[in-house]
């Protein structure tokens, strides 16, 4: 653990679902936090929590913190709280580090991260991959893209959120790694769930198919941690929203647009996720889109 002689001040901004955990996590890692959220009764809360001081704008928090985390829903959001009103960018003291931890687009991340230089402040992108239990715990995977010298400044507080750092690149290769591991997740469901309904139509137990599949070449993170704890239970609730996939899928076939690769099944996976958002509406658990497969095939999985 940090002692608090030693350690940096880090300013939070976006609390949610991810955001809490994992700002918890460098509380409890001794370093004095200032946290920021849209919702001021959360941000309130979570700072008496991890006795952490609650910010008033994003602006409050730059002449406090060595080091700014975000993590937002989206590149929108975070240059708004960069360089909007009340805007993190122009409190910020020379040489402060910003670590974007959203799953933002890659060029965004370049141009927010080229302005940021011209104040004398850096960024790099740290997008992470576990969802809510693993940021609880500590244990999230976290893909890190920026200046080596700057990623090692940033370490001790990412390790505290994540027991697998990965350097993948420059400034925007994380964000476009971020998104290129989700559009494998989101394959791996779909085709998953479309297997159970195949083998439910022929008399084979969903359950059983499950631990079959686990036990054997078909395993993925979905069988393993998502069918039947969210699907099968009908639960519908592992904290990942169905709007931020098909965002982090939309990013993912933006870097394939932009590198001149042909994609046929990436799109049509983007495709089946869109729809399945449209047809079942926003503010959903991505876990849901089984049931988009279940009504294409007539079928519910019990």
């Amino acid at each position: 653990m940090t002692t608090q002689a030693s350690a940096a001040r880090i300013g939070f901004i976006g609390l949610g679902a991810m955001g809490e955990p994992m700002a918890m996590q460098v509380a409890k890692g001794g370093h004095p936090v200032m946290l920021f959220d849209a919702d001021r009764a959360r941000t309130d809360r979570i700072a008496r929590d991890s006795a952490g001081i609650a910010a008033g704008t994003p602006a409050d928090i730059g002449p406090w913190a060595d080091i700014v985390v975000t993590m937002l829903p989206d590149s929108k959001i975070v240059e708004k709280v960069l360089f909007g009103d009340d805007g993190l960018a122009a409190s910020l003291r020379a040489g402060s580090l910003v670590i974007e931890m959203s799953s933002g687009v890659p060029d965004a991340t370049r141009a927010l991260a080229v302005r940021l230089g011209e104040a004398g402040l850096a960024m790099i992108d740290a997008p992470v991959s576990g969802g809510v239990t693993r940021a609880r715990s500590g244990d999230l995977a976290i893909m890190v893209g920026g200046d080596p010298a700057m990623v090692e400044r940033a370490r001790p507080v990412l390790e505290l959120m994540g027991s697998s750092l990965v350097h993948v690149g420059g400034i925007g290769s994380a964000h476009a790694m971020k998104a290129l591991n989700n559009l494998v997740s989101a394959g791996g469901f779909l085709i998953g769930i479309e297997a159970l309904l195949i083998g439910s139509r022929y008399g084979l137990s969903p359950e059983i198919m499950v631990d079959v599949l686990n036990a054997s070449t078909g395993m993925n993170n979905s069988t393993q941690k998502k069918f039947k704890q969210f699907v099968l239970s009908r639960k519908f609730d592992a904290g990942f929203g169905l709007d931020l996939m098909v965002k982090d899928l939309g990013i993912a076939l933006g870097v394939a647009t932009a590198t001149d690769t042909t994609t046929p099944f990436s799109s049509l996976c983007h495709e089946l996720w869109s729809a399945a958002q449209k047809t079942l509406g926003r503010g959903l658990d991505h876990t849901e889109v089984a049931r988009f497969s279940e009504m294409i095939a007539g079928t519910e999985l019990k």
